[in-house]
């Protein structure tokens, strides 16, 4: 069975959030249409010495709330629908969590794990120099997201800044700390994931102490929420994944060797004491809670129902389908969607354009402290939207995100 069209799975969620809301047919229209798009093709010099042309893309989906915001991604399957779904869930999570920015998104079709250092370097630069005069911290401002790194950022960032004549740093965020970075960016996602799963644990009456854990893919949220898991609320990691397979063990892992085994050998699969299990056995675990940080639309109608999770965080982005979530919703399951859960991030990302902005730069702990403030004060409103409408909590979130894009635009005069 092929998998849905994320743009499609986008558009499905607008509308079902229109009826609720009872959006006038004009606003929903212009709702589900990106702003603005940008197809660009890049010529990088390859160190064969043969030119190879690589395609990007960057797309501005709503700026009603302020200069779009969104990360980039370089990923051998990038299509212009997967960007165009990412932006429109990045303008609501930028809604959502009260931030004063609109949504975009950006990638190239490549594989960075295939290129070297010079050539991820020209390829980083030639997509900036692209798409600089759309960009900036007026317009749109870019970040990391799969396979991009605050070194790409870096480069990006210094790329912009000799096109601009002007040293900005505030252009671009994830950047590394000595060149304008934030503290605590880099593990932003998974804490703001967290930060929700405590809120959901209060409402749900559980303990996370010892509470079981499985995690499908061990990227970089996958992993800090692994270590954040044990090291804030004492929870059992049971399973982990990564593209590889996963691993298994019902007395738990141990988070330290499972770093140490991905370091050495790039794949969780080789670490010693546990079982062997795939991507899709492990969404089905007998476990509390269910950390999906991997791709795109891996719970479908096909196995929601054989979900045993009473919790799932949505660290990635539209790992759900809309028949899934009506299947969870049914079963039980408390879902916190995905433009919620992971928008600790983006919120750091924020706190990096002010730090720039200001040239004042934050301690980690007044970092945690906002994020932590913004994180449950957006879960809080979208469970009570939940519970206002008597409605699941990723229609909830999008009932409180899309209203507010609604009342901007409209003061704006757009619509």
């Amino acid at each position: 069975m092929s998998k849905p069209n994320p743009f499609e799975v986008a558009q499905q969620q607008l509308e079902s959030c229109a009826k609720i809301l009872n959006l006038e047919p004009g606003v929903h229209d212009f709702l589900r249409h990106p702003m603005r798009e940008f197809h660009v093709s890049i010529p990088v010099h390859m160190d064969d010495g043969s030119i190879r042309i690589f395609q990007g893309y960057r797309v501005q989906y709503n700026d009603a709330l302020g200069p779009c915001k969104g990360g980039i991604r370089f990923h051998p399957e990038e299509t212009i629908d997967t960007i165009r779904a990412l932006a429109a869930w990045m303008t609501w999570k930028t809604s959502l969590l009260g931030l004063p920015l609109g949504g975009g998104k950006g990638g190239v079709i490549c594989n960075p794990k295939e290129l070297s250092g010079g050539e991820l370097e020209r390829l980083s630069r030639g997509y900036m120099s692209q798409i600089w005069q759309w960009v900036g911290p007026g317009k749109d401002v870019p970040a990391p997201d799969v396979y991009t790194t605050p070194q790409i950022m870096a480069w990006m960032m210094d790329e912009y800044s000799k096109l601009s004549g002007e040293n900005a740093f505030g252009c671009i965020t994830g950047k590394p700390i000595c060149v304008g970075g934030s503290c605590g960016r880099d593990d932003a996602t998974a804490r703001g994931g967290m930060y929700t799963l405590r809120e959901a644990s209060k409402v749900l009456g559980m303990n996370l102490k010892n509470a079981t854990v499985a995690i499908q893919g061990f990227g970089n949220a996958g992993s800090h929420a692994a270590r954040l898991g044990r090291d804030l609320f004492a929870c059992k990691i049971v399973a982990v994944s990564d593209s590889q397979g996963g691993i298994y063990s019902d007395q738990g892992l141990d988070v330290n060797s499972l770093f140490s085994v991905k370091a050495k050998t790039g794949t969780v699969i080789n670490y010693p004491n546990g079982r062997k299990i795939s991507n899709e056995e492990l969404l089905e675990l007998n476990v509390d809670i269910l950390i999906v940080s991997a791709l795109e639309n891996v719970i479908t109608e096909e196995n929601a129902d054989r979900i045993k999770a009473k919790i799932i965080l949505e660290l990635a982005n539209g790992p759900t389908t809309p028949k899934a979530d009506e299947i969870l919703f049914k079963n039980g399951v408390h879902v916190i969607p995905d433009f919620l859960c992971n928008a600790g991030g983006v919120t750091v990302s924020y706190f990096e354009m002010v730090q720039n902005i200001t040239r004042f730069c934050w301690s980690i702990e007044e970092v945690y402290q906002r994020l932590d403030e913004r994180m449950t004060q957006a879960y809080r409103s979208v469970l009570e939207a939940s519970k206002n409408y008597g409605i699941d909590m990723r229609q909830a979130a999008y009932t409180v995100a899309v209203a507010r894009v609604v009342e901007a635009m409209k003061l704006r005069g757009w619509v």
